[in-house]
């Protein structure tokens, strides 16, 4: 998308605005882009900077330090999926609602998230080999589900501190789109599509599990009897 121009739902954006997302949009790209070329070890904030072409202030304005920069669009793709479930029609099963919003994150190219860029799937699969990464990619997971948690809280009309059915739709949900996420990145075919037909794959897995269980259960139950 481009400066002022607005997709549905997105307010357009005045001159300043453009302006430090720009700025925040060169900071993550240029750590993205030296955490893969370096190792996360090896950069340091001011090389980010100067990549960037900006001061060390500047990049404190933003980020809280360097693995925060090369994870930032992961803070933005799960704001995305959360905007998505807001928006999802009412009365929809929250588990569905789930899906059906990384769906819509998936297919949008107004705004497209992550699977989207260059280099994202390829910081994916350094996760596992950078601790401190991989542990700030756990924090900003952990807040994007707490706000998912609120959320399917809101569509249930319940409190989540006492009514365990919004943390654990979200958890299995959640669950489901980083095992898909993680396939993904160790696979060999780029196409942003495939991972699309991953995560719906992935989702089929989970309710046909559960269903599984469900009837499982249910027999055992009759058995007994």
């Amino acid at each position: 998308m481009k400066a002022n121009e607005t997709g549905p739902g997105r307010p357009p954006e005045d001159r300043r605005q453009v302006k430090a997302r720009r700025t925040r949009e060169a900071l993550a790209e240029a750590a993205v882009e030296l955490v893969l070329e370096r190792g996360l070890g090896n950069v340091t904030v001011e090389a980010i900077a100067e990549r960037a072409d900006v001061t060390r202030r500047t990049f404190s304005r933003y980020f809280t330090g360097k693995e925060d920069a090369a994870l930032d669009f992961t803070r933005a793709d799960g704001a995305r999926i959360n905007a998505a479930l807001r928006a999802r029609p009412e009365g929809e099963p929250p588990l569905l609602a789930y899906r059906g919003a990384v769906a819509d994150w998936l297919a949008d190219r107004e705004g497209p998230g992550g699977q989207h860029r260059p280099a994202t799937r390829e910081l994916y699969a350094v996760l596992d080999k950078e601790p401190a990464l991989f542990a700030a990619y756990e924090r900003i997971r952990v807040d994007a589900q707490d706000e998912s948690v609120r959320i399917i809280a809101d569509r249930l009309g319940t409190d989540p501190s006492r009514d365990l059915r919004p943390g654990v739709v979200v958890g299995a949900a959640a669950g489901v789109l980083t095992a898909a996420l993680r396939t993904w990145a160790r696979g060999k075919d780029k196409d942003a599509e495939d991972l699309a037909a991953l995560v719906a794959r992935a989702y089929d897995a989970l309710i046909k599990e559960a269903g599984a269980a469900r009837a499982a259960m249910a027999s055992d139950i009759t058995t007994r009897e």
